[in-house]
């Protein structure tokens, strides 16, 4: 299964939101990384025939989706980032009502609900009105609805927004072993939730792919360019007024370790160290970090 994205782009009167980007996606998991309006949203909207290209096209096996129409949406699984629910209805009512909506009978939708209730930890609160939930139990209820129908694509907007580190953990592992066999496409902010289960990372700037490849190698194009300084606190405060500071660990003794991402060697003493993903992203959007 090949998902083809081929010249895609959308325009919002003068503004290019998404300019002519092409990706072949195959399955497993593909980390979409960029920061706030480089196109990510539109992009996927756009994968989910939600929103209609000014031009290029979204293929699947080399048919047009927007030809396959209601074939190609059955096939799909979508959380997009505002998930919108209805506050009135228990989780596993509104679960019932989202499969009904997908086809399924009241048996099978409830079984298929209840289980899925179960692998995102809210079967205890499944008979609860969703107004009452929490951020994180929302989102991971939109998580649930957007796999009811076991889609072969899924696309997640923003899924680990207000989930805590541990629903975050629970969340990778769950998609990891969902996307053996499956095209995952996963946007959010916090890097380190795809630099462990992505087998692909797409960096989006300004409405283009400028880095396309494996984690790893993703990361690689950061090399030489992160570097440890040892320095005293207010040293580290002027550091992070002025530099791309990715952290800064303050010492008892008033000293601070401040990573800095830089092209070229910050200041004498500094050492190079190991990028992550989070140092390639901050190289990236250096021009956009506010200090």
């Amino acid at each position: 299964m090949e998902l083809t994205l081929d010249r895609l782009t959308k325009q919002f009167g003068s503004k290019i939101a998404v300019d002519r980007v092409s990706a072949t996606l195959t399955p497993g998991v593909t980390g979409l990384s960029g920061a706030n309006g480089a196109g990510k949203t539109t992009l996927m909207r756009m994968v989910c025939d939600v929103l209609r290209p000014t031009s290029g096209q979204v293929l699947l096996d080399g048919q047009d989706t927007v030809e396959m129409g209601d074939d190609y949406r059955a096939l799909l699984g979508y959380l997009p980032q505002d998930f919108g629910c209805y506050p009135d209805f228990s989780a596993l009512d509104f679960m019932r009502y989202m499969a009904t909506l997908k086809g399924f009978g009241n048996r099978d939708g409830r079984a298929r609900s209840m289980q899925l209730l179960e692998e995102v930890g809210l079967a205890d609160e499944a008979r609860r009105k969703v107004k009452t939930y929490s951020g994180g139990m929302r989102q991971r209820l939109g998580i649930a609805q957007a796999m009811l129908n076991d889609p072969a694509i899924l696309v997640l907007d923003e899924p680990t927004a207000g989930l805590d580190p541990k629903e975050r953990v629970h969340f990778r592992n769950l998609i990891a072993g969902f996307a053996q066999n499956k095209i995952v496409i996963l946007s959010t902010h916090i890097v380190s939730d795809v630099e462990f289960i992505a087998n692909r990372i797409l960096v989006m700037r300004q409405g283009a792919f400028v880095l396309d490849d494996s984690p790893e190698l993703v990361v690689a194009q950061a090399a030489g360019k992160v570097w440890e300084c040892h320095v005293d606190a207010h040293r580290a405060e002027e550091m992070a007024s002025g530099m791309t500071v990715a952290n800064v660990r303050y010492a008892a003794d008033g000293h601070a370790v401040v990573r800095v991402v830089a092209d070229e060697l910050p200041m004498g003493g500094a050492t190079p160290v190991e990028p992550t993903l989070e140092d390639l992203y901050l190289y990236v959007f250096r021009d956009q970090v506010e200090r």
